[in-house]
């Protein structure tokens, strides 16, 4: 039997949380805003620490928690989904003209660390709005890891398996390592966090601004507090803080906190890491390198090919330049780039630097045996033999994840969505992006003015892309109800 007193116990956990931390936009409202609009917020807090309140006292239970295997799948989605209504009320009330569902839209696209916005003029909003915005990102970026870390490989969701004997518990209960786990990284996220806010103060940058950009670059979040976004600074040295920022939250949170304690060959060694930065520094000259081309200033192409490739690998959506103008070459490549993603353990989304690598492995591997029919040849991966199961796993995972872009993207054609906006909507929401391509969905459009169940279809596709498809695909299966 499912423990579903157990389950919400621990969401209702959460939501005092959540209205805890709305006790933030509450008083920088308070003691910057005007005409009492911290008032505002009251509602929205007392209704979200009131639910949680009940659901910690109605399942409360004097032994020690213990999450399964199915407790864990349904205890993952249901707190995102969840906790993204009851996030989405303060933008609801201190939002002008805003419907349910443009306040729900910004809320999972925040948590989810998608980018996605239905708001146009961010400067006629409260600050306390825009830096509750900021703080949702943040918490959706630290949410993903600890998951990734500890959650994803104990559930074996996409060969995420292959980190579990080196992060995550190997029984089958979640939590007993879950806060030692989750200690480490927050640490690291809050430091990291922290520096790119002083670093930012240090190029000019206002508390507030340096504060929201800072949450919203470690978390690959992508959400400015500007309407034109980073056209509004246009300071290279900002974009230089801002693209580091991308860069380590694209990476393994843990790894740092190795690097930290001096263990150096593990990090230097690292196949996924080198990889990753391998990646990025390919994509970086090669944008560059079209900018170019296409007639743009040697140093204005390399500032911008760079933020603009940091920008899609890490799935973050900062966008410095409009794109679609600049030919079918640099939008496919940006198209393309979308797909990849970073590091297991990191606040990207899309596909993953390590599943690409060990596809790659596999395929050198049977490229070997054709040529060498009775050699023995074996994968590997960090040290590790790649199995059978594993590779069976992560084919799995991208064959879904293909999928789940088609089936989303027909569905986004079906409300009236044209094909560019479709395909690049479904690549952009599942992968956490943010930044689809097209005039509907593109790098400099608003989604405010997309129909009711496209919203609805892209907040699914944000929510499906931000845990990995398989833990809410699961759900589906009826034998996960009947055991």
């Amino acid at each position: 039997m499912i423990d579903w007193r157990a389950i919400f116990f621990v969401i209702g956990a959460m939501l005092v949380g959540v209205s805890s931390i709305m006790i933030l936009p509450i008083g920088y409202e308070f003691l910057n805003g005007k005409d009492g609009v911290w008032n505002q917020f009251l509602l929205p807090f007392f209704i979200t620490g009131g639910t949680g309140a009940l659901f910690v006292l109605t399942n409360y239970q004097k032994t020690q928690i213990k999450l399964g295997i199915r407790e864990a799948f349904l205890l993952t989605f249901l707190s995102w989904v969840i906790c993204s209504f009851f996030s989405c009320l303060p933008i609801y009330w201190l939002s002008y003209d805003c419907t349910l569902i443009n306040a729900l839209f910004e809320s999972v696209s925040s948590l989810t660390t998608t980018g996605f916005s239905t708001i146009g003029n961010l400067e006629a909003l409260p600050k306390g709005l825009i830096l509750w915005r900021a703080i949702l990102q943040w918490l959706g970026g630290i949410g993903i890891i600890v998951m990734a870390i500890t959650v994803f490989p104990v559930l074996r969701i996409g060969g995420m398996q292959l980190f579990r004997s080196e992060f995550s518990d190997r029984s089958e209960k979640i939590l007993p390592r879950v806060s030692q786990i989750a200690a480490g990284i927050l640490y690291a996220y809050t430091l990291f966090t922290l520096l790119g806010y002083g670093g930012l103060k240090l190029c000019g940058l206002e508390s507030f601004d340096a504060f929201c950009h800072a949450a919203s670059a470690i978390s690959t979040g992508g959400l400015s507090t500007r309407s034109n976004g980073m056209l509004f600074f246009d300071s290279a040295a900002v974009e230089m803080i801002l693209m580091a920022l991308m860069v380590i939250g694209g990476g393994t949170l843990l790894l740092y906190i190795r690097l930290w304690k001096g263990d150096y060959k593990s990090v230097f060694r690292d196949q996924q890491l080198r990889g990753y930065l391998k990646v990025l520094s390919c994509a970086c000259i090669f944008l560059s390198i079209c900018l170019i081309v296409q007639g743009e200033p040697l140093l204005s192409s390399i500032r911008k090919g760079c933020f603009v490739a940091v920008s899609t690998i890490t799935t973050t959506g900062f966008v410095l330049f409009n794109y679609m103008d600049f030919g079918p070459t640099v939008i496919t490549m940006v198209f393309l780039m979308s797909f990849i993603g970073g590091c297991t353990g990191s606040t990207a989304g899309g596909i993953k630097i390590f599943r690409f690598q060990i596809i790659g492995s596999f395929i050198r591997n049977h490229i070997k045996q054709l040529r060498r029919p009775h050699g023995v040849f074996i994968p590997m991966f960090q040290g590790q033999k790649i199995s059978d199961q594993l590779v069976s796993s992560v084919f799995t995972f991208i064959g879904l994840y293909l999928v789940s872009i088609a089936i989303l993207a027909i569905l986004l054609s079906l409300t009236g969505l044209d094909f560019v906006s479709s395909i690049s909507g479904a690549v952009a929401a599942i992968g956490n992006i943010g930044a689809g391509l097209g005039s509907i969905l593109g790098p400099v459009s608003n989604v405010d003015q997309i129909p009711i169940f496209s919203k609805v279809f892209l907040m699914l596709g944000m929510i499906l892309g931000r845990l990995e498809l398989l833990t809410a695909l699961v759900l589906l299966s009826p034998g996960f109800w009947r055991r």
